[in-house]
């Protein structure tokens, strides 16, 4: 088979298609041999959902608080709007953008007609649209990538570029398939030698990906592809590097790019909430040998990272600073617990499930375990309210901590340890905590909520900038 890539590019790239088309489709040269998997235009998939990181809600967001008013269809609307003010950016050529803009007012008109007679529907008291959220959220969904698939696919044919839009939503579909076989129906039988896929990153399938992987489905859509096509390599295009700490914490001047890491290290960057890929997603590369790429959009002839499931570094050291700033550690004090550790861990981990909260690490001692927990103060409450209930006997306490985490492929330094304590002690900073496994690619320090900042500064500067690694950490 051909040197095939598979490549997904993100919503913020998508949103500057000059970067798009010279930056990743024309570099350095033949834009065929391989398919792209597109993302919405930056912030319409939170239009349409609900904002990532704020939680304002969206169409979906209105929709689902069954409400009886108009906002949701004034949200639909004006996102309506927003799509043509795109098109009309986007196409200089009147007739293209009347066509882009038939296609998506299309889908938008059908979907309002849809939901009206769902809201209609549920009025009755036999049917529950909580029994239906999930149907709309993958429908709403669904409407971001069509668009930027849609317009990126029809923009490269007035460039010359034999673009095919492939639709995956399953948009007015009278069957559902399996993921493999819409993949198989929509792209088994094109030529890639001779035609350039632009695939919505969105896929309809009996898996539901929303259900499991939420707003993380385009990316297990895009490793999927990559899987089933056989592909040499998955590359991904982002608005960034994926560099050696945030480069809003420690500086630009400051950071360095990751030139290799393995699927080790995704993952723990991904438990951090700084996913290069979904693990899930990772886990199909991983297993079909297929390596990832993570390239910035905006620096082309940079290689960027290249993650494989064997890279170690030639000799021990510490890539990446990392952490997350608000986490809540509550600590179940129980003097029974000992010798029972097993039960309580059992029984912690069905209420941390039934309350959905997220536990990014742990740790415990005779009579003691400690959640570190990343959840809003509403939920770590009904966490501790269970908690409380299945242990009548024990003792809970809840205080604010940071995350700071140094991670490397191989980090078995002898002192290594030591430096990192030494590094925050000369700030004048209080470990609470310290976690390191027989691993030896990780190691996590809780401090203060305050003190988060000038731990990540003071790590990275001692344990990353004083090697003076130039344009990569690991360039090839």
């Amino acid at each position: 088979m051909s040197y095939l890539t598979v490549e997904k590019i993100g919503g913020t790239s998508m949103s500057n298609y000059q970067a798009v088309r010279d930056n990743i489709i024309l570099y350095p040269q033949n834009p065929y041999q391989r398919i792209f998997v597109v993302s919405a235009y930056g912030g319409i998939t939170d239009d349409l959902l609900e904002h990532k990181k704020s939680g304002q809600p969206g169409v979906y967001g209105l929709f689902a608080n069954d409400d009886v008013e108009d906002d949701w269809r004034i949200a639909l609307d004006q996102l309506s709007l927003k799509l043509n003010k795109i098109n009309a950016a986007l196409f200089a050529d009147e007739s293209l953008r009347s066509m882009a803009n038939a296609f998506i007012d299309e889908r938008i008109a059908e979907t309002k007609q849809l939901l009206n007679h769902l809201q209609d529907l549920c009025s009755h008291g036999h049917f529950s649209l909580e029994n239906h959220l999930l149907t709309v959220r993958e429908l709403l969904a669904s409407l971001g990538e069509a668009h930027s698939a849609w317009n990126l696919a029809h923009q490269l044919q007035t460039e010359g570029i034999n673009a095919r839009f492939v639709d995956l939503t399953g948009w007015q579909a009278n069957e559902t398939l399996s993921l493999d076989e819409m993949i198989h129906k929509n792209l088994g039988h094109i030529d890639f030698s001779q035609e350039l896929p632009i695939v919505t990153g969105y896929a309809h399938c009996s898996e539901n990906l929303m259900h499991t992987f939420d707003r993380g489905y385009s990316e297990m859509t895009f490793s999927r592809i990559a899987v089933m096509t056989q592909a040499a390599e998955a590359v991904i295009h982002k608005e960034y590097h994926l560099s050696s700490a945030d480069p809003r914490l420690v500086g630009e001047e400051n950071v360095v790019p990751i030139g290799k890491t393995n699927y080790d290290i995704s993952d723990q960057l991904a438990n951090l909430g700084m996913e290069a890929i979904h693990p899930r997603a990772a886990k199909g590369l991983r297993q079909a040998q297929i390596p990832l790429r993570i390239k910035n959009t905006f620096e082309p002839e940079h290689h960027g990272t290249l993650i494989t499931d064997d890279y170690v570094s030639e000799s021990p050291q510490v890539e990446i600073i990392a952490g997350m700033k608000n986490l809540i550690a509550v600590e179940v004090f129980d003097q029974e617990m000992l010798g029972q550790q097993a039960n309580y861990e059992r029984e912690l981990l069905n209420i941390i499930q039934r309350v959905k909260a997220s536990v990014v690490t742990k740790d415990f001692n005779a009579n003691t375990i400690t959640l570190y927990v990343n959840a809003s103060l509403k939920k770590v409450k009904r966490l501790t309210g269970q908690i409380e209930t299945a242990f009548p006997s024990a003792a809970l306490r809840t205080r604010k901590v940071s995350l700071v985490s140094a991670m490397g492929s191989d980090m078995a330094i002898k002192g290594l340890l030591a430096k990192a304590v030494q590094t925050l002690y000369v700030q004048g900073l209080n470990i609470e905590a310290i976690h390191q496994n027989t691993r030896q690619v990780e190691m996590q320090f809780m401090v203060n909520e305050n003190d988060f900042e000038t731990a990540v500064r003071a790590m990275h500067a001692d344990l990353i900038e004083v090697h003076d690694h130039g344009t990569a950490i690991c360039a090839h």
